[in-house]
């Protein structure tokens, strides 16, 4: 009998000081090999156009996935492109979509909404977090 792995994303949000920026949904499944969506909002103003998205497996520390705005093309950095999409096509919101999920997809996933600027950058972050196989 062959079983289906499934994916599951427990999401919980924190932000430093007020709740601006969330992730949704708060519960995500997807059976292995599917593909998984996570949301990024904030309430911060248009000129937080910039969003960067993290991945911390258990017992290690966090690496960026991708960095991605409105006014430029995603850098994935290290990651696979063809293993993460990401969409930005406003300031308010953006996603990541984890394509063929695994068991080595299990983590943490943060969201962080920064704005344009060399000085003085306010970032804001959520997390997705506790992503497990069962």
């Amino acid at each position: 009998m062959m079983r289906n792995i499934i994916l599951l994303i427990l999401s919980v949000h924190w932000s430093q000081g007020t709740s601006d920026v969330s992730q949704s949904p708060d519960v995500l499944m997807a059976v292995k090999g599917s593909s998984a969506q996570m949301n990024c909002t904030h309430k911060k103003d248009i000129l937080h156009n910039q969003m960067y998205w993290y991945r911390q497996r258990q017992g290690q520390t966090m690496t960026l996935i991708v960095f991605t705005s409105t006014s430029s093309k995603p850098d994935y950095g290290d990651s696979d492109p063809n293993k993460f999409e990401v969409h930005k096509s406003v300031p308010e919101n953006g996603s990541l979509t984890v394509k063929n999920a695994q068991p080595d997809d299990s983590a943490i996933y943060f969201c962080l909404v920064s704005k344009h600027s060399e000085s003085n950058t306010e970032g804001r972050c959520t997390k997705t977090p506790c992503t497990h196989i069962i």
